[in-house]
């Protein structure tokens, strides 16, 4: 018998949760469970199905909309289309061409190999050089009128996605994209014992301003910090102060690209 969900059992809307790859990922996942998932460390009860908060956290209201060029194909370890606090979700709402597939040892979906296989991209896999043979680390993105680029973020925690990279032999032939960047991880959801680990969206951000579109990177990074303070004052019980900096960053990004007048309507 399939899990029940509050995410999508309360009063909006069961569409709003199928609107991205991530969140249909989720609901198949849910479908394939014996038993509800409870995500632990936050509040009970239902949740926004469109951005997995508690409703009077909901952070619907302030998803950016902005055309990208690049996509984004996130293979998930089994339980993180669950966690309301994956960030590949994140991701999804803001770049359109957001792909997610499960990730299994002994089997691989065939859509993702079609699409790893698909003239319109130019697919790299993100992850860092010191576990990679040096012949397949680049640490630019080569900008072609024929090919988009596809980054390729194994979505998971740490020691799951060495063990993700180790075991896809059908990511073997992809150039590996190793970036650079001398910035510590802001994120705060979840513990990692290096400050040079990021999370799925810091790392997307990171792409896309390699790809030559610092708007999209600039949003991406700023939604995190929004979606990160509802997040943290939904587990503290305490309410949402829509003036605070990061909200001001996120409503003047999308400010900047569509007025004023549609930015008043949304909030």
């Amino acid at each position: 018998m399939p899990a029940t969900d509050p995410i999508l059992t309360n009063s909006m809307p069961r569409a709003a949760a199928l609107v991205h790859a991530v969140a249909r990922l989720r609901t198949a996942r849910l479908a394939r469970s014996s038993k509800p998932f409870l995500a632990r460390g936050g509040p009970r009860g239902e949740r926004c199905p469109g951005c997995r908060l508690v409703p009077t956290h909901c952070l619907c209201a302030l998803r950016p909309a902005l055309p990208v060029r690049a996509g984004v194909c996130l293979v998930m370890a089994d339980i993180e289309p669950l966690k309301p606090s994956n960030t590949g979700w994140l991701v999804a709402d803001v770049v359109t061409d957001t792909f997610a597939f499960g990730w299994a040892r002994t089997s691989v979906d065939t859509a993702l190999l079609a699409l790893l296989r698909d003239e319109q991209w130019q697919p790299y896999l993100v992850f860092p050089q010191a576990f990679v043979d040096g012949g397949r680390v680049v640490t630019t993105v080569q900008a072609t009128r024929n090919k988009r680029p596809l980054f390729v973020l194994l979505d998971a925690t740490w020691p799951e996605a060495r063990k993700m990279f180790r075991k896809s032999p059908y990511l073997d032939k992809l150039p590996v994209l190793s970036l650079q960047s001398q910035q510590a991880s802001n994120y705060k959801l979840r513990r990692s014992q290096q400050s040079s680990h990021f999370c799925t969206s810091e790392v997307a951000a990171l792409c896309l301003a390699l790809a030559g579109e610092p708007v999209a990177a600039q949003t991406l990074a700023s939604y995190l910090d929004v979606f990160t303070q509802h997040y943290l004052l939904a587990k503290q019980q305490l309410p949402v102060d829509r003036s605070s900096p990061a909200h001001q960053h996120l409503i003047s990004l999308q400010a900047n690209r569509y007025g004023c007048k549609q930015l008043l309507i949304q909030e």
